[in-house]
């Protein structure tokens, strides 16, 4: 039962945060022609997106190998086993959240795409309510790992190095 939740809300979240979202990107920007693209638009988008979504990948990798949990803690309310361990290394030693800035690098590159000031808000609206989640994740934080937690916000940053 165990694998089977963790299977579920892996692959919910993954349609959540690869195809919803920009789904509703593209809804909000009038359905616009997806292939009515330039090649320069195009090559941006799609770098934008293969190096967005190859971060929040091993993002979720490692936290699964190395922090023995995974990342599906939603608003304090735990979906999944949360993570045993405070993960400073690999993609963590370059953010706090790098799963969160390959989200918003794969956004960016939908955003491109689209070249849509709606689907921009929408893109806004997502950071909006992931930094309300990050606050309330960074508090459990606090409380589940002390002083580690806090020396590693200090030479972390919570998205960008």
């Amino acid at each position: 039962m165990k694998k089977l939740r963790e299977l579920l809300g892996y692959t919910l979240g993954g349609l959540m945060f690869v195809l919803l979202i920009p789904t509703l990107m593209w809804l909000a920007s009038c359905r616009p022609d997806l292939c009515a693209v330039s090649v320069w638009r195009m090559v941006i988008a799609i770098v934008l997106a293969v190096l967005g979504l190859s971060l929040s990948v091993w993002s979720i990798v490692y936290m699964r190998r190395k922090g023995d949990g995974n990342p599906l803690d939603a608003f304090g309310h735990e979906v999944a086993p949360r993570t045993k361990h405070l993960m400073t290394g690999g993609p963590y030693r370059l953010s706090r959240n790098p799963m969160l800035t390959g989200s918003f690098v794969y956004y960016a590159g939908v955003c491109v795409w689209l070249w849509s000031w709606r689907a921009l808000l929408v893109f806004i609206a997502f950071i909006i309510i992931m930094l309300l989640q990050v606050r309330s994740e960074e508090k459990r934080l606090r409380k589940d790992f002390g002083e580690e937690y806090e020396a590693y916000c200090r030479r972390t940053g919570r998205f960008w190095p």
